[in-house]
């Protein structure tokens, strides 16, 4: 159960109610559930954080795969719950084979990836497990994706590590049409 309701055009800071309002007329007048509503508690942090998420998600350089794996990956490694659930569907629909997502929710040896799969689980698992990444992880993932698609994938993990934290700190429902096993914890 979440630790609080969702946020309301009366809960928030009344000079924010304008920048409230404008986000819920572009989410076509329903904000349930999910990180969104826990940015909403503050709307101009939320109206700020979907313009980067629109580039990323719509005018990255990097391919469907490629972010929805960058997705699952950060779900995965911290244990989000809310995020595995919205995208493990969609990467499978994006070319993520069934073992391969059901080996990362499961926590078992991963089946053989492609370069650039490869690419991005070992620079993800990297960085969340050390905090750092190695100068081989780096240039692997550089090869792969170059400069540009390497910054946007690691901005595209950093995003989705912020939306995580707020789920999990938030204890955020997740939906009742759930399509995806609960990742074991």
């Amino acid at each position: 159960m979440a630790r609080i309701p969702a946020a309301t055009r009366e809960s928030v800071p009344e000079n924010q109610r304008p920048t409230y309002d404008e986000i819920f007329r572009e989410r076509g007048g329903r904000v349930q559930g999910g990180p969104v509503s826990v940015l909403l508690n503050s709307p101009e942090l939320a109206k700020r954080a979907n313009h980067l998420v629109a580039y990323l998600r719509l005018e990255s350089t990097l391919p469907a795969k490629v972010q929805e794996l960058a997705m699952l990956i950060t779900a995965r490694e911290l244990d989000c719950h809310y995020i595995w659930n919205a995208h493990a569907a969609s990467g499978r629909r994006a070319g993520l084979g069934d073992a391969l997502v059901d080996a990362l929710r499961d926590k078992r040896d991963l089946p053989t990836l492609a370069p650039d799969e490869a690419a991005v689980v070992n620079l993800g698992r990297e960085f969340f497990r050390t905090h750092r990444v190695s100068d081989a992880t780096f240039q692997a993932a550089l090869h792969q994706f170059g400069p540009q698609g390497l910054t946007e994938l690691t901005t595209l993990m950093g995003y989705y590590g912020l939306l995580a934290f707020g789920a999990n700190t938030f204890a955020i429902d997740l939906p009742s049409e759930r399509t995806e096993a609960i990742l074991p914890v």
